[in-house]
C-alpha cells in the first residue's frame, strides 16, 4: 500500500509541473503513507524598519538589570541567539540572571530551564510580552515585537532589556504618550510623522545595545498597553510617511507649546559635538509666528508686549500659553546659588562658577540677546561684584528655578522691583510656552486639527518650512542587498510622484506598484540627474506597496536614489 501511495504522490507532482495549477498534498496524507516530513515556516518578514528600544525601570533611572522576569499573553518561545530553547505557556514567567558570563533561566519554582551564552530572545507571535513588575501608565507593561536580553556588564552581572520591534508598531506605543488623543486625528497624524522622522533619523547611540530609550531622553514609549484606538489609526493612516527637506529626513523637533511664535533651531540648540552656540541653522526649522502679521520679538519692548498679553494663537488653549513666576530677592538668590555650578559645567556660563564658590548679591537679570520669538539667547546675571554671562535656553530655564521647578520656557521677560535705595526686592517673570519652542507645537497642532479642521499636511508645513511628505529615500542597485527594495505607505490622496536621482545615468528601471509592473525609461544627460514620474494612476486611497527592481541589463553597479512624494512642496501651504 505504501508503494502505491508513493507512486501516486510522485505522479501527481510530475503532473503538476505540466499543469496550470498548483497541487498541495496534505501533511496527514504524507504521514499516513509513512513519509516523515519537517514543515519549516519562513520567518515573517518585517513590513517596516526594525528599531531596538532600551526598556528602563519604573522610574526610568536605569537601563541595566540584575534580574528580570519575562512572560507572555500566549505561548512564548525562548531562544539562545537563534537556537530554540523551549516553549513556555501563557503567563508563565521565565526569570533571568547573569552569572559568570552565562544567563541562568529559571521558572518561579526555582526549576532551572537552561544556562546559555545569549543573547536571550523571547517571542510571542500570537500575543504580547510582559516584563514582570514593570509598570507603565499605572499598569503592567506589555510589548509587541520581541524582547531581547543582552549583556551590559558581565562582571557586575548586569544586562539590558531591549524591545525589538517594527517602527510602525513602536509608534503605536509612542504617539498617545507624546500627544493627548483628544487633540484629534489630524494632529495625531502630524505627531506620527514627527515621531517617525525622529526614530528613523541617524543618531549617535548612547548605548550599543539599542537605538533609542523609552523615556523623554528619546521619545516616550510605554508599549502596547498604552495604545489608543484613535492614535493607532493615525499611525496606520500615515504608514511609511516622513517629512523631507530635499533628500534628507528632517530633524522633526517638537514641543508642548510654542507660545504663539516658534523659534529657529540655531537660537535654541548648540552643536552636539562642538558645543558652538548659536548653532548652524536648519532651513526648515525657522522662527515663525502663528499670526503672520506679528513682527519679530527681538527687541525687549516688543517681547514684553507680546508675553504680557494674550494675542490670538494656535497655542491659546494650552495652560502654558502664558504664565507668570515670582521670586523675592532671597528666593532668586537661593535658586541661582543652588543651580549655577551645575549649569556652569555645561560650558554655557562665563566666568565659570564651581561648587563652593560664593555668589554675591544679585542686582539684575539683564537680557542681552533674543531670538525672533523673544526667546533668550544670551543674558547676564549681574551681582554687586561680578557679572555672569548665560547662553542657551535650557541653561536659562534650569538656572532660574521657581519653587524647585525649571522655567517652562525661555520666552520670558523680567520685571524688577527695587526699594528707594535701589536694592532689589523681587523679580516677576512673564512668559509663554512650554519646552524649547522649535518645530511643531503640540497644542498648536491640536487647535489646528480640532478647531480649524486642518489636515495634517498643512499642520506640518506650517511648523516645518519647505518640506515635502514622502517615503524615506532608498537606494536600488545591483548590490545583492539593494537590488529589490519594497516600501509600504499610506496615501489619502491619489497624487504621487516618483522622485529619482539618476546620478549614474541608468537608462531605465523596473517597479511594481500595487501589483502593476512598469518599466520606466530615464532621461540621460548632465542636466537630467533628477527626474520626476507621475505615478498617481497606480496609487490607491489607502495602503500602497511599491517594489523597486534594479534592471539586470545595467552593469554599472551604481544605482538610483528615489522616493515617492505624496504632496508637492507648495500646493498645501497657506
Amino acid at each position: 500500500m505504501k508503494k502505491v501511495l508513493l507512486f501516486l504522490f510522485f505522479l501527481l507532482l510530475s503532473s503538476a509541473a505540466y499543469a496550470d495549477f498548483t497541487f498541495t498534498v496534505p501533511e496527514a496524507t504524507l504521514k499516513s503513507a509513512g513519509i516523515d516530513i519537517e514543515i519549516k515556516t519562513a520567518p515573517k518578514q518585517p513590513e517596516s524598519p526594525i528599531v531596538r528600544v532600551g526598556i528602563g525601570d519604573n522610574s526610568f533611572n536605569k537601563y541595566d538589570y540584575e534580574t528580570a522576569g519575562i512572560f507572555s499573553t500566549a505561548e512564548m518561545q525562548v531562544f539562545d541567539a537563534e537556537k530554540l530553547i523551549t516553549n513556555v505557556p501563557a503567563y508563565k514567567t521565565v526569570n533571568i540572571k547573569l552569572s559568570s558570563d552565562m544567563f541562568v533561566l529559571t521558572y518561579d519554582n526555582g526549576e532551572v530551564i537552561e544556562q546559555v551564552k545569549g543573547p536571550v530572545r523571547f517571542e510571542c507571535p500570537n500575543g504580547k510580552l510582559g516584563v514582570k513588575n514593570l509598570k507603565r501608565v499605572g499598569s503592567q507593561a506589555f510589548y509587541r515585537g520581541n524582547i531581547e536580553i543582552t549583556k551590559y556588564n558581565k562582571k557586575l552581572g548586569r544586562f539590558h532589556i531591549v524591545n525589538v520591534i517594527e517602527v510602525e508598531d513602536y509608534l503605536k506605543g509612542v504617539v498617545p504618550n507624546e500627544m493627548p488623543v483628544r487633540f484629534g486625528l489630524e494632529a495625531l497624524k502630524a505627531q506620527c510623522v514627527a515621531a517617525r522622522n525622529y526614530v528613523l533619523s541617524p543618531r549617535v547611540k548612547a548605548y550599543d545595545a539599542f537605538d533609542v530609550v523609552d523615556s523623554v531622553a528619546s521619545q516616550v514609549y510605554f508599549g502596547a498597553g498604552s495604545e489608543k484606538q484613535l492614535s493607532n489609526r493615525a499611525v496606520e493612516e500615515t504608514e511609511g510617511v516622513v517629512a523631507l527637506y530635499g533628500w534628507d529626513l528632517i530633524l522633526a523637533q517638537y514641543s508642548s507649546t510654542a507660545g504663539g511664535y516658534t523659534e529657529s533651531f540655531a537660537n535654541a540648540f548648540s552643536d552636539p559635538k562642538t558645543k558652538v552656540f548659536p548653532s548652524v541653522s536648519k532651513p526648515y526649522l525657522i522662527a515663525k509666528p502663528d499670526m503672520l502679521s506679528q513682527k519679530p520679538l527681538t527687541l525687549e519692548e516688543d517681547a514684553a508686549m507680546f508675553y504680557k498679553s494674550k494675542p490670538d494663537s494656535y497655542d491659546i488653549k494650552s495652560p502654558y500659553y502664558r504664565w507668570q513666576k515670582n521670586w523675592t530677592k532671597e528666593e532668586l538668590q537661593k535658586a541661582v546659588e543652588i543651580n549655577l555650578a551645575a549649569q556652569s559645567a555645561t560650558g554655557f556660563v562665563q566666568p565659570a562658577f564651581k561648587k563652593g564658590d560664593k555668589l554675591d548679591e544679585i542686582v539684575k537679570l539683564d537680557v542681552k540677546l533674543r531670538g525672533e520669538s523673544g526667546k533668550i539667547i544670551e543674558m547676564d546675571i549681574v551681582t554687586k561684584s561680578k557679572t555672569y554671562k548665560i547662553w542657551k535656553e535650557l541653561v536659562v530655564r534650569r538656572l532660574l528655578t521657581c519653587q524647585g521647578k525649571a522655567l517652562p520656557s525661555a520666552n520670558v521677560v523680567f520685571e524688577h522691583q527695587y526699594d528707594d535705595d535701589g536694592n532689589l526686592l523681587s523679580v516677576t517673570a512673564y512668559g509663554g510656552g512650554f519646552g524649547h519652542g522649535v518645530g511643531l507645537s503640540q497644542y498648536g497642532a491640536g487647535f489646528m486639527a480640532t478647531e480649524l479642521n486642518m489636515p495634517y499636511e498643512k499642520i506640518l508645513k506650517h511648523y516645518y518650512s519647505g518640506i515635502t511628505l514622502a517615503t524615506k529615500p532608498v537606494i536600488v542597485s545591483n548590490n545583492a542587498n539593494q537590488n529589490v527594495v519594497t516600501q509600504k505607505f499610506y496615501a489619502d490622496k491619489k497624487h504621487a510622484e516618483l522622485v529619482i536621482d539618476n546620478k549614474y545615468q541608468l537608462s531605465h528601471f523596473l517597479v511594481n506598484i500595487n501589483g502593476k509592473e512598469k518599466d520606466f525609461e530615464l532621461s540621460k544627460g548632465f542636466f537630467k540627474r533628477e527626474e520626476r514620474i507621475d505615478i498617481s494612476k497606480y496609487i490607491k486611497n489607502g495602503r500602497n506597496t511599491i517594489t523597486y527592481y534594479y534592471p539586470v541589463d545595467e552593469q554599472s553597479g551604481k544605482g538610483l536614489r528615489l522616493f515617492v512624494e505624496l504632496a508637492g512642496k507648495d500646493d498645501d501651504l497657506f
